[in-house]
């Protein structure tokens, strides 16, 4: 088998699965774009098997500590025991939950969502996507779905030197429905051309987290999208709920789901920018209770952390000149380029600007079915908090 010899001090030697280009010592053999080779260290120490393209940034990404090849038998097996951890998860619902997380379930750049008898795959590298009919056939032998719906239209993709693509890899695609989780909220699931694979399965276990805190408040959820945080507020029985998000479809599912929830009464659907709302709403002196801020990543690289910061500093700042004494804020930062420190200093520099004083009152993160292996940062992307603004007395 082919493959490469590491240089030392590489961050695989630390705990990490990912080799970047500039840690590659020497190749040996003939190692080529999707193949699976063996990794070794500069002492000629095997360490293990990894997926290996020279087009990407990361040349080599390990999948396992031992020999291995990327077999039906192999995804069979890692399929079944990401199936046996979420299952002995109680607090989740294992019919609607992300299956796969990448390196976090030792398949790199694969992604499976669950939507019932419904799946939705990604296949982010270029070894696991030339592998798709292997992944697509241990799929049906472990979980016998009625679809699996390829979603290949992430811009990660171009990283790897692939195309961006969708389809139906096995059965056929289903109509858009409704989905009801275990809290009560209601979502139209469109897998072939909804956000992201369906809906954002990371915040499931948020929106009920923030929604104890909006009985009797007015509330006002920014970058809504379907309305997760602001359909859970107005169930929980917040008196109103303003939802804005730039897109005007996103804004029309939301308002669906909000009329099959019934709770439509007590809701306002706002399309426009996030950033031109808040300077308005501030400009006109009006105050909410409870604001959730959610954007998308202002950040896809380490190149933009500066806009990014700017960014989330400036919905911070006019965030907390529109809640009231007492007020609560739920924010979120969606990007492992961001750290967590960045981010948390971002919100401090925010309430010194706007002569405010927060108290943190919860830590949230993404739901239990993303799990973070902690020698892998980027496999934790999803941070959250709750402040409270201190009454002045």
């Amino acid at each position: 088998m082919s493959g490469i010899i590491i240089k030392p001090r590489a961050r695989i030697f630390h705990g990490h699965e990912w080799v970047y280009g500039a840690e590659v010592q020497k190749m040996f053999g003939d190692p080529q774009p999707g193949d699976v080779i063996t990794l070794k260290d500069f002492k000629d120490r095997g360490l293990g098997s990894a997926i290996f393209n020279p087009k990407s940034q990361i040349v080599a990404r390990r999948f396992s500590r031992h020999r291995e090849e990327l077999s039906q038998d192999f995804f069979a097996r890692r399929l079944r025991r990401a199936l046996a951890w979420r299952s002995a998860l109680p607090e989740l619902d294992i019919r609607l939950c992300r299956m796969v997380w990448s390196e976090s379930d030792g398949l790199p750049g694969v992604i499976l969502d669950r939507y019932g008898d419904h799946f939705v795959l990604q296949t982010l590298t270029l070894a696991m996507d030339m592998r798709k009919e292997l992944l697509v056939a241990a799929l049906v032998e472990v979980f016998a779905p009625l679809s699996v719906i390829e979603r290949n239209d992430s811009p990660s993709r171009l990283a790897e030197g692939m195309e961006q693509v969708t389809g139906v890899l096995h059965g056929s695609a289903p109509e858009a429905f409704r989905l009801t989780t275990r809290d009560g909220l209601t979502f139209l699931i469109d897998l072939m051309d909804g956000q992201k694979t369906g809906i954002y399965l990371d915040q499931l276990d948020n929106y009920s987290l923030v929604a104890r805190h909006a009985a009797g408040k007015q509330v006002l959820d920014c970058f809504s999208n379907q309305g997760g945080f602001a359909l859970a507020c107005a169930k929980a029985g917040a008196t109103h709920v303003t939802a804005i998000d730039a897109s005007e479809s996103a804004m029309a599912a939301a308002k669906a789901n909000a009329e099959a929830m019934g709770v439509a009464d007590r809701m306002e659907f706002v399309v426009g920018n996030v950033f031109d709302y808040l300077k308005t709403s501030e400009a006109a002196g009006s105050r909410w209770d409870l604001i959730v801020l959610d954007p998308p990543s202002f950040s896809r690289s380490k190149k933009t952390v500066g806009d990014a910061l700017r960014g989330y500093k400036e919905i911070h700042l006019r965030a907390l000149k529109l809640l009231g004494s007492g007020g609560l804020l739920a924010t979120y930062c969606c990007s492992h380029h961001v750290s967590t420190g960045e981010f948390t200093d971002v919100i401090l520099d925010a309430a010194v600007d706007a002569k405010k004083t927060l108290r943190r009152r919860e830590i949230h993160a993404q739901r239990a079915d993303h799990p973070v292996l902690p020698s892998i940062p980027e496999s934790e992307y999803l941070r959250g908090y709750l402040y409270e603004l201190m009454a002045a007395f």
